[in-house]
């Protein structure tokens, strides 16, 4: 089995929301209240510290004309790389390996 490793920091999925709400001068509040989501969660989101869920990808793809599937890719790299660094879920995975190897 191979492990995953990127040869790059991923993008997190709200920085690239966060460049887009700006240049196009629409403040978070008004795209929060405009897609029906909390202004905290939204705040949150653009600043990395939530992960975008499918349902908002969509909400924010019927906003922005973002496509959801290209915002939930970024979400998943991100996702992938932060579980590599994570070095007890990657001695997890190898103890899983070694299992494996013995059956």
């Amino acid at each position: 089995m191979a492990t995953v490793k990127f040869g790059y920091t991923p993008t997190h999925p709200g920085e690239v929301l966060k460049d887009e709400i700006e240049y196009r001068k629409i403040s978070q509040r008004q795209l929060a209240q405009q897609i029906g989501i909390p202004y905290k969660a939204l705040n949150d989101l653009l600043n990395g510290r939530r992960s975008l869920t499918t349902a908002t990808a969509m909400m924010l793809e019927a906003a922005l004309d973002i496509p959801a599937d290209s915002l939930m890719r970024l979400q998943l790299k991100y996702n992938m790389q932060q579980a590599s660094n994570d070095q007890t879920f990657m001695e997890r995975l190898n103890q899983i390996r070694k299992f494996v190897a013995l059956l």
